[in-house]
């Protein structure tokens, strides 16, 4: 009986403390009848951001923070020095088996991570703007890359529209963890641009990863289009099917009378939704293993309460150990010796055109959403940052032409290269614009003077 004592008084205070840490994060003043309604969303808003605090970490294994920044982007030029170097590519080789599959594990640790932080309360509060913010960028850029590849690089549409999607996605990874250090100082904060960015972020990537694998089924079939096109929504159909039944059954299993609840389900959701990614592109229904991931954890969150913090920050954990990973194995497909004489220039030039689209089309969505010129200039520069979706899908077309299709392995390797130059173009430059140019664009206040208040802003 002591022992059923001590034990509930710990899970109290654990409940007390995530409530603190939620409620310093969030600034205090306006009180009104609806307060506890406001304590709701606030709890939803922050459930994501809570995972991916650096500052907030008090042990350093795996690294978190800056630490892990420099360890990323040194391992995706590790990588490449290793693959390019002839005495190291010599005596360093990774099978494209274990690559492969390793590459399709960081994928489903993306799509768990972006399913939990989709909240059906932050998403109604937002409204509009949320939507426009993550689908608009990334669908004209990846349509103003699909234009400009087959004109400058000669792409077939289809592969210009694959290439799209893999550079149509925002990174998380940089974007989320420079808002939270935004937000804590007081930036932006009385019109919730931070949490809008970080709310929009998950949404962008699902929408690249989804169109990613429509084009990708397209790319890598024979016959019909069309057909094509009814095969993959057959996939997409499939995918959202089976992850709303495995969805309701994570919201029961393991139950709550069980201990280590969080470290269990996780463990349950990350082997269920590693299976479905790799079986489907077994069975060669690509589709349909993201779109299962992303729909199971949306709606297995949705009933687990204050419990999917808790799940958040061990799968940020799983995270810090796959990233660096996969940024080095993203480095080792780029070889410089089979690129062509005017590959790097053409790259870049379509990487910086499609990204120059983006934000102008940014800038343009938002005008209608209640910022001021300064405001929306930031929103559009901040929208720019590439590092993880491009990790995992540049390639993934390369290692399918390798198996099936050894003829379109050129316009592959292209794909692998653009989407190499866009990370190392975008994710520190990215980073950099978010920290300097935020106190300088955004009005601060002080974060124990004002609510954020999802309801109050003026977001159309």
């Amino acid at each position: 009986m002591l022992k059923e004592f001590m034990y509930t008084t710990e899970q109290n205070n654990e409940d007390l403390e995530d409530k603190n840490i939620q409620s310093s994060t969030t600034p205090q003043i306006l009180q009104d009848n609806n307060t506890s309604e406001h304590e709701e969303i606030k709890e939803n808003v922050f459930s994501e951001t809570e995972e991916t605090k650096p500052q907030m970490e008090e042990n350093c294994c795996p690294p978190r923070g800056t630490l892990n920044k420099i360890i990323t982007n040194g391992m995706l030029l590790a990588g490449f020095t290793i693959r390019n170097v002839p005495f190291l590519s010599k005596h360093v080789r990774i099978s494209n088996t274990w690559s492969s599959t390793l590459r399709n594990i960081a994928l489903t640790v993306i799509l768990i991570r972006a399913g939990l932080g989709l909240d059906p309360k932050v998403l109604k509060h937002l409204k509009g703007v949320c939507l426009r913010l993550s689908m608009g960028p990334c669908l004209m850029e990846a349509c103003s890359a699909a234009v400009i590849s087959h004109f400058l690089m000669n792409f077939p549409w289809q592969w210009g529209f694959l290439l799209g999607f893999v550079l149509g996605a925002v990174s998380p990874a940089v974007v989320v963890p420079s808002m939270l250090v935004l937000q804590d100082n007081g930036y932006g904060i009385e019109k919730g641009i931070p949490t809008l960015l970080i709310a929009a972020s998950s949404l962008d990537d699902i929408l690249a990863i989804t169109g990613f694998n429509t084009c990708f089924s397209i790319v890598f079939s024979t016959g019909d289009i069309l057909r094509n096109i009814i095969a993959s929504f057959r996939d997409i159909i499939i995918g959202v099917i089976v992850g709303t039944v495995l969805g309701i059954f994570v919201q029961y299993f393991p139950s709550r009378d069980q201990t280590n609840i969080p470290l269990k389900r996780t463990f349950l959701v990350l082997s269920m939704c590693v299976s479905a990614v790799l079986g489907s592109h077994h069975l060669g229904k690509h589709a349909a293993g993201g779109l299962c991931t992303l729909v199971l954890t949306f709606i297995g969150g949705m009933k687990w309460s204050k419990e999917k913090i808790r799940v958040q920050k061990i799968m940020s954990s799983v995270w810090d150990i796959f990233q660096p990973l996969l940024f080095g194995l993203v480095g080792l497909e780029v070889s410089v010796a089979s690129l062509k004489s005017n590959a790097i220039g053409v790259s870049v030039a379509t990487v910086c055109l499609a990204l120059l689209v983006r934000i102008c089309f940014t800038f343009s969505l938002m005008s209608f959403a209640g910022f001021n010129f300064k405001e929306k200039i930031f929103i559009a520069l901040s929208w720019m940052p590439k590092a993880t979706v491009q990790a995992v899908l540049g390639p993934l077309a390369l290692e399918r032409a390798r198996i099936s299709a050894p003829h379109l392995e050129p316009y592959s390797k292209d794909v692998m290269t653009i989407a190499f130059l866009a990370i190392l173009t975008t994710a520190p430059n990215g980073a950099l614009i978010i920290g300097s140019l935020g106190p300088k664009l955004l009005t601060r206040h002080d974060p124990k003077e004002i609510t954020l208040e999802l309801t109050r802003l003026e977001l159309h």
